[in-house]
Order: structure tokens, then C-alpha cells, then sequence
């Protein structure tokens, strides 16, 4: 899911997964894979940067780490 802004400011959210393409003309156009179209305040760039940085954390799975004296514990990388 990525966070996007319609021209009007409201903030929502989107499911990267249904962005079929990005277009600039000069507004950004969303057109997904259900046909809907969204315009965004958000530039083509920054779509297609969220939506990769979306895609690139969904594949990441936290490091599981095993401490005996305080049991299992999942801890997400560089968290202490």
C-alpha cells in the first residue's frame, strides 16, 4: 500500500499491486488494472518511487532472533 494525495489534499491509500501505468500530462494519471483512473498531487516519479519501495519491502522478511533467557523474539533489522 502506498500513501497518495488527490489534487484537493485528501490523503488515501492505494494498493500498489492494481497500478497498471503512470502517466504525467502535466497532472499525475493513475490508470489501474480495474480500468479506475486517479490523478494524484504526487509527481510521476514519486508514484513510481513509492510504488517500487512498496514492492521492495513486501519480498523482506524480518530476521528472527532466538534469545534463551527471554524466549523468541522477532526483531526487524537495525531495531533494538
Amino acid at each position: 500500500m502506498i500513501k497518495l494525495t488527490r489534487l484537493g489534499g485528501e490523503v488515501f491509500v492505494l494498493n500498489a499491486e492494481l497500478i497498471q501505468y503512470v502517466e504525467a500530462r502535466p497532472d499525475t494519471f493513475i490508470t489501474l488494472t480495474t480500468g479506475q483512473r486517479l490523478v494524484v498531487a504526487e509527481s510521476m516519479d514519486e508514484v513510481l518511487r513509492r510504488a517500487v519501495a512498496y514492492h521492495q519491502a513486501k519480498h523482506m522478511i524480518p530476521a528472527a532472533t532466538y534469545h534463551h533467557d527471554e524466549g523468541p523474539n522477532l526483531r526487524i533489522r537495525g531495531e533494538s
